[in-house]
C-alpha cells in the first residue's frame, strides 16, 4: 500500500540522512538561542522541538531527500539512543519527588485509556449513521471495526499490542497497512499539539484551574541538586557518563536477550491472559533500561548529572525525535482512499482528547499530567519521554513510568474497545 505513493528518496546513503538531521537540529537551537527580536518571537509561540518534529517531516514531503522507512536510523535511535537517554534521564530523579505528584498522574493516564477505549465505538458509529460515505466502499463494516481494533492496541499499549489484535481479529495485511498508516498521522499530528500545549503551559493551567505546585517542586529540587553538582567535565568524566550510559544499554540488551526467547516459547500462555506485549523485546529493553537508570539514582552515579547526563540524554532524544518525525508522510493525509480513515482516526482522537480534558478539569490537573497521561497511551515509552521533556528533562521519566504501564493494560484495553466496535458495527 505504502509503495505506491512513496519515490526513493534522494538520499538513502545513512551518513548522509544523519548529517542532515544533525544540521536541521543544530539549525533549530541555533535560531532559538538567537537574540534577533524576530526569532525570539518566533519560539515563544513554536517550541523548538515541535520544529525538530516536523521539520525532518518535510525532508520526507515534499522534499523527498529521506525516508525514514528506508533509513535504519529510527532503528538505531529507538534501540540504543533511546535505551542510553532513558538512563542519562532517570540517573538525576528525584524518585521521592516523583512519588509526591500524587495520583493524578494515574488517573490522567487511565483517563486517557478510557478516552481510546470509548472513542473507537463512539467515531465508528459518528461515521457509521452520519457520514456513511467516509467509509470505504472497499471495506466491510467487519473489516473495519477488526482494523481499527490495531489502533487500538497502539493507542492503548504499542507495536506488539497493536500486531496482537491483528492475530486475534485475523486483520489482512491490506488493512493492518492501511490502519497503520492512519495510526501514525493522527497520533503524530496530535504529538505536535501536546509539545506546542507544552510551551503555552501556564495558560493551559489556568484555564484547567490546576495545582501545578508538585511539578514545580520536583524541578526546582532537580534544579538546586544540578547547582549544587556541577562542574565543567574533563574528558574522564564525559567516558564515564558514556561508558555507564552506553555500558547500561549493553547490560539491558543482554538481559533483554536472555528473556525474550523464554517469553516467547510460552507465548500462547501470554496470549491466553492477553499480555503478548511481554514477548516483545522492545518491552523489555525499556522495562531493563528503565530499571537501572533508577537503581543508578540510588548510587554515586547520580552525581553525573553535575557532568551534563540530562543534557545528553535530551541530545539523544531530539535525536529520536528527528528519526520518528523522518518516518510521518504527511502525503497520506491527502489520498482520497485514507480520507474517510482519517476523520474516523481524528474524530477518534477527539473523544481521547475531551475525556481527557474533563478528567483534568474536574480534579485540577496540571496540562503536564494532560499531556504525559496522553503520549504514554498514543505514543508508549519511545514518545512520552519526549513529550516529558518538553515541560522539563528531569520529568522524562515520567512519562516513561507511565508508558510501561501502557504496554501491560494495551491489550486488554484494545480487546474491550474491539468488543465495543463489534457491538455497534452495522
Amino acid at each position: 500500500m505504502e509503495n505506491a505513493y512513496q519515490a526513493t528518496p534522494f538520499f538513502t546513503n545513512d551518513a548522509i540522512v544523519l548529517g542532515l538531521l544533525m544540521s536541521v537540529l543544530a539549525l533549530v537551537f541555533y535560531l532559538e538561542s538567537s537574540k534577533k527580536p524576530f526569532w525570539v518571537k518566533f519560539f515563544t509561540y513554536i517550541p523548538s522541538l515541535l520544529l525538530c518534529y516536523f521539520l525532518p517531516a518535510l525532508l520526507k514531503w515534499p522534499l523527498n531527500l529521506v525516508d525514514g522507512e528506508v533509513s535504519q536510523l529510527y532503528y538505531m535511535a529507538s534501540r540504543y539512543l533511546l535505551p542510553a537517554a532513558l538512563i542519562l534521564l532517570c540517573i538525576g530523579i528525584d524518585f521521592k519527588g516523583i512519588m509526591k505528584l500524587g495520583p493524578k498522574a494515574i488517573i490522567m493516564f487511565l483517563a486517557g485509556t478510557l478516552g481510546v477505549i470509548i472513542g473507537g465505538p463512539v467515531s465508528l458509529l459518528i461515521m457509521e449513521y452520519v457520514f456513511p460515505s467516509f467509509i470505504p466502499s472497499n471495506l466491510t463494516v467487519t473489516e473495519l471495526w477488526r482494523g481499527m481494533s490495531t489502533i487500538a492496541g497502539s493507542w492503548i499499549g504499542g507495536g506488539a499490542n497493536q500486531t496482537a489484535m491483528k492475530e486475534i481479529f485475523d486483520v489482512t495485511d491490506n488493512v493492518f497497512g492501511i490502519m497503520i498508516v492512519v495510526d501514525v498521522i493522527v497520533a503524530n499530528i496530535w504529538m505536535g499539539f501536546l509539545l506546542y500545549g507544552a510551551n503555552i503551559r501556564d495558560r493551559l493551567n489556568r484555564l484547567l484551574k490546576a495545582d501545578n505546585s508538585a511539578i514545580l517542586e520536583l524541578e526546582n529540587r532537580m534544579a538546586d541538586y544540578q547547582a549544587s553538582v556541577k562542574k565543567i567535565p574533563t574528558t574522564t568524566d564525559s567516558f564515564i557518563l558514556m561508558a555507564i550510559a552506553f555500558g547500561s544499554v549493553a547490560l539491558s540488551h543482554w538481559a533483554t536477550d536472555l528473556v525474550t526467547p523464554y517469553m516467547q516459547t510460552h507465548r500462547e500462555f501470554l496470549a491466553s491472559i492477553n499480555l503478548q506485549s511481554f514477548a516483545s523485546s522492545f518491552f523489555w529493553l525499556v522495562v531493563f533500561a528503565t530499571t537501572i537508570g533508577l537503581g543508578l539514582s540510588f548510587t554515586k552515579a547520580r552525581k553525573l548529572e553535575g557532568v551534563g547526563a540530562t543534557r545528553w540524554g535530551s541530545v539523544f532524544i531530539y535525536v529520536l525525535v528527528a528519526t520518528i518525525g523522518m518516518k510521518m508522510d504527511l502525503k497520506q493525509i491527502f489520498v482520497k482512499d485514507n480520507i474517510g480513515l482519517f476523520m474516523i482516526g481524528i474524530t477518534w482522537m477527539l473523544v481521547h482528547i475531551i475525556i481527557l480534558l474533563t478528567v483534568a478539569k474536574i480534579i485540577r490537573a496540571p496540562f503536564f499530567f494532560v499531556a504525559v497521561g496522553s503520549q504514554a497511551n498514543i505514543g508508549g515509552a519511545a514518545s512520552a519521554p519526549i513529550v516529558a521533556s518538553a515541560f522539563n528533562p528531569s520529568l522524562a521519566s515520567v512519562g516513561v513510568l507511565m508508558a510501561v504501564l501502557g504496554y501491560a493494560l494495551g491489550t486488554y484495553g484494545a480487546l474491550i474497545c474491539a468488543i465495543l466496535m463489534e457491538m455497534v458495527a452495522v
